[in-house]
């Protein structure tokens, strides 16, 4: 995966979730891909990474604009025709393509042989060794924080219970118990804050893998 996927993929990933989230909608999306329900779950749960192909894939069998996919949104963003197309399962396109990640291929550096005298090429050498393995500890410790980042980042997009499945339990509880207004507002009031700073903190989850992933590249 290049550079440009890797930043985007905790964006990519949490907007799927999006697309996702009602209860059937990642089953009706694989198939509108070509893919198997337990593979587009595999995706979600962070399990398996997924290529830029795959993305745009989403956005032409879906009908959104070309690089929605691209920035976070909130559950309120998702475009009405989106919405309906994966509600009714009717791909506006077909996708042929992949969804697994093209690996960045090996960077070979040549090095000069001729001109220069044993010693200096024993002492360039030996710089060059430190300094690979500073920057090899640099970015371990960084991988370790990435990582541990976008475990956040995995369980903030499939939580253990679906946002609407837990909104629908509260309405059916307040229809049997039959509160007062005050307490139906406050009840329904702290779902939408539930959903509103989960949404939040996808967002910053997101911009803190981006930032984490550049620190010992410059």
């Amino acid at each position: 995966m290049d550079d440009t996927g890797a930043r985007l993929l905790p964006v990519w990933r949490a907007n799927l979730a999006l697309l996702t989230r009602p209860v059937g909608a990642a089953t009706r999306l694989a198939r509108m891909m070509t893919f198997s329900s337990s593979y587009m779950k595999l995706i979600l749960s962070g399990q398996r990474d997924f290529s830029g192909e795959f993305v745009r894939g989403v956005e032409a069998v879906t009908g959104l604009p070309e690089g929605w996919m691209d920035v976070p949104h909130y559950a309120g963003d998702v475009p009405p025709t989106a919405r309906e197309s994966i509600d009714n399962e009717r791909p506006r396109a077909r996708f042929r393509g992949t969804a697994h990640p093209v690996r960045k291929p090996p960077v070979l550096r040549a090095e000069p042989i001729f001109g220069l005298s044993a010693p200096a090429r024993r002492d360039e050498g030996s710089a060059d060794i430190e300094s690979h393995r500073r920057m090899a500890g640099v970015r371990k410790i960084r991988d370790l924080a990435v990582q541990d980042v976008r475990r956040l980042e995995r369980h903030l997009s499939v939580p253990p219970v679906e946002p609407n499945i837990l909104r629908a339990r509260i309405e059916d509880a307040i229809a049997a118990t039959d509160p007062d207004g005050r307490v139906c507002a406050d009840l329904m009031g702290r779902v939408e804050q539930i959903e509103k700073h989960r949404e939040l903190l996808l967002r910053h989850v997101s911009k803190l893998y981006e930032l984490l992933a550049r620190l010992g590249d410059e």
